[in-house]
């Protein structure tokens, strides 16, 4: 009977006794609690130790992200004309946020409505003629900075009577024109003065506000013999027949100085004050309003649909007058070569027109 036990139990559990057996299975048991625990210990460690890269990771890029998307406000003013124009590419990238700095633009009919916003801090970044820009450096004690050149000459006398061929045929006219106390008025004075004549006495000059009013004058015949800058002789000629260009100023210009200095009429302009503290925004701008001047030049057609759209002038008018408006990007030393000569002219002929002193190396800006 013990034999046929003993022979039961190795047939039910092996070789191993029963006393034997319940030690290996309590001994298992315990092997399998020790394996299953460290499983979890590792499978913890391995998710916090993941949890802990995700939000390492989530620090470093959160700043990064925000700073990318993140644009500076910057209030920028152009009078409608050429400096509107040559930014019209910048407003449209602008609209559909595709700008590296986030722009609030201004278009005024008159350099007065620039001024006053520019001196009070409401626009930080203007398009002004070079004449106002030296005299508002010598106003607020150097409180803005010349930026670029961004504008050559684009005055043109226009004449629907037929009589006028050459300055000398002024002489005893009366000549309607815009821009008084501006680049306009003083170029006009110093072109009748180097062809000897007398601006106060052998001519009448009548002075309107606006470039606008004056066109509407010249369409109807009210204004016959004027002193306009593009865009708008190419918007007077168009609407009235008799309407020629009979004198391009700029050549006039050249004729007069021996072709020494550039008529530079309008450049960019910045509050010292937001330069100061936003100087990298202001290179970015200079950037981009380079890249919009020369998208002017030379996409005409897709230039004047923006200038149409933002209502700066009718979009047929743009796309002819574009070519003559002398949009140009002079920044640096070349900006300072252009428009100094100029203003030495204009010093030696009257003082007052620029602030009655040139302007210091400061007021150049040199990125």
């Amino acid at each position: 009977m013990t034999e046929m036990r003993e022979q039961s139990s190795r047939e039910n559990y092996g070789d191993y006794p029963v006393k034997g057996r319940d030690f290996m299975k309590k001994g298992l048991q315990k092997l399998a609690l020790a394996l299953c625990a460290a499983l979890v210990m590792t499978s913890f460690a391995a998710c916090s130790a993941k949890e802990e890269a995700n939000n390492s990771s989530q620090e470093n890029t959160s700043p990064v992200s925000s700073t990318t998307v993140e644009k500076e406000l910057v209030n920028v003013a152009a009078l409608k004309g050429p400096t509107a124009i040559g930014m019209a590419k910048l407003m449209g990238d602008n609209d559909s946020q595709q700008t590296q700095n986030q722009y609030n633009f201004t278009i005024a009919a008159a350099a007065d409505d620039i001024v006053g916003k520019l001196t009070s801090g409401e626009v930080d970044i203007a398009a002004i003629p070079t004449n106002l820009a030296a005299t508002l450096y010598q106003k607020t004690n150097g409180g803005i900075q010349m930026l670029a050149v961004n504008t050559l000459g684009v005055l043109y006398l226009t004449d629907s009577t037929g009589e006028i061929q050459s300055v000398d045929d002024l002489k005893g006219k009366t000549i309607y024109a815009s821009g008084e106390g501006s680049v306009p008025q003083y170029v006009f004075d110093y072109i009748l003065a180097q062809n000897g004549i007398d601006p106060q006495k052998d001519v009448t000059i009548e002075y309107k506000t606006e470039h606008s009013e004056l066109a509407t004058l010249a369409i109807s015949g009210d204004a016959p013999i004027c002193v306009l800058p593009e865009p708008f002789v190419t918007q007077v000629k168009a609407k009235n027949s008799n309407i020629t260009a009979a004198l391009d100023l700029t050549e006039e210009w050249e004729k007069v100085t021996d072709g020494k200095y550039q008529l530079a009429m309008g450049c960019i302009v910045v509050r010292k004050g937001f330069l100061d503290e936003h100087k990298e925004a202001v290179d970015k701008f200079l950037s981009e309003y380079k890249a919009s001047t020369e998208y002017a030049n030379s996409n005409i057609e897709q230039t004047a649909k923006i200038v149409g759209e933002k209502d700066i002038m009718p979009e047929e008018v743009a796309k002819q007058a574009i070519p003559n408006c002398n949009i140009v990007f002079l920044s640096g030393e070349e900006m300072k070569q252009s428009v100094s000569g100029f203003y030495q002219v204009l010093m030696d002929f009257q003082p007052k027109s620029i602030g009655g002193k040139l302007p210091d190396d400061a007021f150049y800006y040199q990125q």
